[in-house]
């Protein structure tokens, strides 16, 4: 079944994710990952995401954010189109770094927000990366590191 259209989405929370093609590493070190978390900022600021959770992972990214729908697929566009420009730059390379258009669920209540958000932290330690969440340099959340029982 195909995607709905970004435009039949409520604005609103979103848990947004994004994959390299063929599932390949989005960041390749530390500077690569400092960039996007300085790209994600500024266009949070300039789109007025609110923020709620994010986690960059080897091959993928998490955010969870609120947005109207409009400024989700316009600041998604510039987070992602820029980033993608200035790996290829770096790495001398050409070509899509992302594999398919960003995902985008919607979050439907306080208690989802707060479980989303507790799933975005936790990835680096289902991937086998650490131990702990509070151990992922590369992520954070509004409502810190612990899980909602």
């Amino acid at each position: 079944m195909p995607r709905a259209p970004r435009s039949c989405l409520p604005d609103g929370f979103f848990h947004v994710t994004a994959r390299g093609v063929a599932r390949t590493a989005i960041y390749r070190d530390d500077d690569d990952r400092r960039f996007f978390l300085h790209l994600a900022h500024r266009v949070m600021r300039v789109f007025g995401w609110d923020f709620y959770a994010l986690c960059l992972m080897n091959n993928h990214y998490h955010l969870v954010i609120e947005t109207p729908r409009e400024l989700l697929s316009l600041g998604m566009h510039r987070l992602n189109g820029t980033y993608a420009l200035a790996f290829n730059r770096k790495y001398g390379r050409w070509g899509h770094l992302f594999g398919e258009r960003f995902a985008a669920r919607t979050i439907h209540s306080e208690d989802y927000l707060v479980a989303v958000c507790a799933y975005v932290v936790q990835n680096p330690v289902r991937a086998d990366l650490c131990d702990a969440p509070a151990e992922w340099p590369w992520s954070r959340s509004r409502f810190g590191y612990d899980v909602p029982n």
